[in-house]
């Protein structure tokens, strides 16, 4: 891990987080944002997601959804996903970015599994299901330094 001093707030530091770390903080929250690209520039959305145990990231879109046209256009669509947990106050928490291959999740048995799993946050039918395979995965953590 590599760290880094802001030089306008004295006390606080960056530092780099490995895979695993990154990973791990991505699966304790529920919400985060995916970016694709849409009539050939970025377009971003927040969704719910929860990780796979190798890293997967797993979200719920509706078929008609532009992310779902985007992935289902394109067998191997390239993604990021951002998700972090930062307290503005206090200056500290993580931020994680995830660059990967989307694909629709077209296993019955594995649809069936993450409807029991991943529920919408908006009142709306979710009957695609999208993974994004984590081929980049990079994050900071933002720390509060001890004197």
């Amino acid at each position: 891990m590599t760290e880094f001093t802001a030089s306008d707030h004295p006390g606080h530091a960056v530092v780099e987080l490995d895979r695993s770390t990154a990973l791990s903080l991505l699966a304790t929250v529920q919400l985060g944002r995916v970016v694709f690209s849409r009539n050939a520039l970025p377009a971003i959305r927040p969704v719910n997601h929860l990780v796979e145990p190798d890293g997967r990231i797993i979200v719920r879109t509706r078929v008609a959804s532009r992310l779902t046209s985007a992935v289902r256009a394109n067998s191997d669509v390239v993604v990021a996903y951002q998700a972090d947990d930062i307290d503005p106050q206090l200056r500290t928490g993580w931020s994680v970015v995830v660059t990967g291959l989307a694909r629709p999740v077209t296993d019955p048995v594995r649809i069936a599994r993450y409807e029991r799993l991943l529920h919408s946050w908006v009142d709306q039918v979710m009957d695609a299901v999208i993974e994004i395979e984590p081929s980049i995965v990079s994050g900071i953590r933002l720390i509060e330094q001890v004197a």
